[in-house]
């Protein structure tokens, strides 16, 4: 297969392989049926509930080295989305093995699900496991797994328009993650024809990306059709295990957002006006600092972003310090921007030697520093739940993974000196890192309940969606003008990967958000105790339900109004002292 060289994690050495020790190609479905008909033929016949949790073992063994092969050869496509070859290897699993194992999965879980033993072994334990795989059980259909390779391949595609954009820029060629830079440059001409230049190369390419949009909204129809559902929301709320809120829940969480928050986040963009002399805040003056100092400059290159994220990790305990230098020393970083790579930023777990891969486009500015922190924080819950039985009990619903980065970002901005030794900068990395906050709350909201409408409404027309997006913009983006942009303003909504590669994979950020901001208040007064609970919340993984989770953590699973009011009150105080 075609591997990035980033990687250097070697299988096989602190997890040793049993089960599936004899496969040498993991691309090779002659290699791997075997394995599951051998577990389907070996659940058959265990009555002792000893022998159930030993098969058990060998099923997340297998299932762990088939995640990791996946993982392995989508963090190579996706570091360098122009190579041919990378390209292959990766839609090779996607065609040829994902689809051939899903019906074996759905099998296997059947037969799990009515072996006698199941209910001799700890039901406590099995509790989250269970309700999961009836659940994936209730929810399959055949006949959609065509259509789930297919939404895969056009996310792939989304990726590649995406990842060829870039611009020239005083005579170099940069992708856009590179441009944000001069988005802070205090010359507000400078802010203006970059932030300009960027749009209109996203212009350019908005009916492709609308024309892979289009499918995907008939594919993802098609299948909650299939599987019985109204409509693509409710069947991928389910698909998504969100046993513990709804649909409803969301819209609740919207307008909680619009109560709490948006007001707020009007008051502050008006400050910002003001500091900056303007009559009108347009959409490139919302990152320039607003007492006019040149941007942050917190490192040089991408190997200066880990050493000084490293030591903040230090900062924070010896712990932490050794699992990112662990990471370095395996080639787990691929972290600057380039051209050809694809856009964002993410952690991958290598599941099989359960390792955790980050994945970003450094370009230089403070928001690499906050991505690089958040993006710690999830390998920090995956070195943390790494000693977890079973392969499902060791990663979390994204809503608690999101709070072991979010928090993260907000533990590091105590130690942020190590950017910035200048105190008037570590105090406008801070600010900044708030008012960002309060700004995503809103866009959380705005990104979900487009989702919301577009699925609800699936027949809709570019124009009409077009519109319910300039709806939602006015609802809960204030203080912006967008005079003269409409075009600009229409179509922002493309740069939101999630909604193409994760549908409904957003409002989790809201939610988690909330949490960690929990977590910050009490960080605040007692540092060391909240990151123990923290990281007695992480070590959980995904084996209780969220409410116990966040619990775990020592805070509040609940996103309404009463729980945002006073994080929102505090954040308002804090940037208060800090202006």
């Amino acid at each position: 297969m075609a591997e990035t060289s980033a990687i250097q994690a070697k299988r096989g050495e602190e997890f040793p392989r049993d089960f599936t020790r004899h496969v040498t190609d993991l691309g090779d479905w002659s290699q791997l049926e075997p394995l599951f008909d051998d577990l389907a033929s070996q659940i058959r016949m265990i009555e002792l509930p000893e022998h159930l949790r030993q098969w058990l073992r060998r099923q997340s063994e297998l299932d762990a080295v088939i995640d990791e092969e996946y993982a392995r050869r989508y963090i190579a496509m996706t570091c360098q989305t122009d190579d041919k070859e990378r390209e292959a290897a990766y839609l090779h699993y996607v065609e040829n093995i994902l689809p051939k194992i899903k019906p074996w999965h759905d099998k296997i879980a059947r037969l799990y699900l009515e072996c006698p033993a199941r209910e001799a072994l700890d039901r406590d334990w099995l509790r989250v496991h269970d309700r999961a795989l009836q659940n994936q059980v209730e929810l399959y259909r055949e006949e959609n797994i065509p259509l789930q390779t297919e939404d895969q391949k056009l996310g792939n595609e989304y990726q590649k328009i995406s990842g060829a954009m870039t611009v020239m820029w005083e005579g170099e060629e940069k992708t856009l993650q590179q441009m944000a830079v001069y988005t802070e440059d205090a010359d507000r001409a400078v802010r203006e024809r970059a932030w300009r230049l960027v749009a209109e190369r996203r212009l350019a390419d908005r009916d492709a990306i609308n024309a892979v949009f289009a499918k995907l909204i008939d594919l993802r129809t098609r299948m909650a059709r299939n599987a019985g559902f109204a409509n693509f929301r409710d069947y991928q709320h389910r698909a998504y295990n969100r046993f513990d809120y709804t649909p409803e829940d969301c819209l609740t969480f919207h307008r909680a957002i619009e109560q709490e928050v948006v007001p707020r986040l009007a008051a502050q963009r008006r400050v910002r006006r003001e500091k900056l002399k303007l009559e009108r805040l347009r959409p490139w003056d919302l990152s320039v600092d607003v007492d006019g100092k040149a941007p942050l400059k917190p490192f040089s290159a991408a190997e200066d972003l880990a050493q000084r994220c490293g030591a903040i990790f230090a900062d924070l305990g010896p712990t932490l310090a050794a699992q990112f230098q662990k990471m370095r020393d395996l080639g787990l970083l691929d972290l600057e921007s380039r051209k050809g790579k694809a856009p964002g930023g993410y952690q991958y777990t290598l599941e099989e030697v359960r390792l955790p891969f980050i994945f970003m486009n450094a370009a230089g500015t403070h928001r690499d520093v906050e991505t690089l922190l958040h993006e710690g924080g999830h390998a920090f819950h995956a070195f943390a739940a790494r000693d977890q039985e079973i392969l499902t009990y060791r990663s979390a619903p994204i809503e608690f993974c999101e709070v072991a980065s979010m928090a993260m970002e907000l533990f590091g901005m105590k130690h942020i000196e190590r950017f910035y030794p200048d105190e008037g900068d570590a105090r406008r990395a801070r600010r900044r890192h708030l008012e960002q906050i309060l700004s995503i709350f809103p866009w959380i909201a705005t990104v979900d309940a487009f989702q919301h409408w577009i699925y609800l409404n699936p027949e809709h027309t570019v124009a009409e969606r077009e519109a319910e997006w300039l709806r939602l913009e006015e609802r809960f983006d204030p203080e912006i003008d967008w005079s003269g942009l409409d075009a600009e303003l229409r179509n922002q909504w493309q740069r939101q990967l999630h909604i193409f590669l994760h549908p409904f994979y957003y409002v989790e950020y809201g939610i988690a958000q909330l949490g960690a901001l929990q977590i910050w208040l009490k960080f605040r007064r007692e540092p060391r105790k909240a990151l123990e609970d923290y990281l007695n919340g992480l070590a959980l993984g995904g084996s209780r339900p969220l409410p116990e989770l966040f619990a775990a953590a020592g805070i509040r699973f609940d996103f309404s109004a009463a729980t945002l009011a006073p994080v929102m009150q505090a954040i308002e105080e804090e940037l208060a002292s800090l202006n």
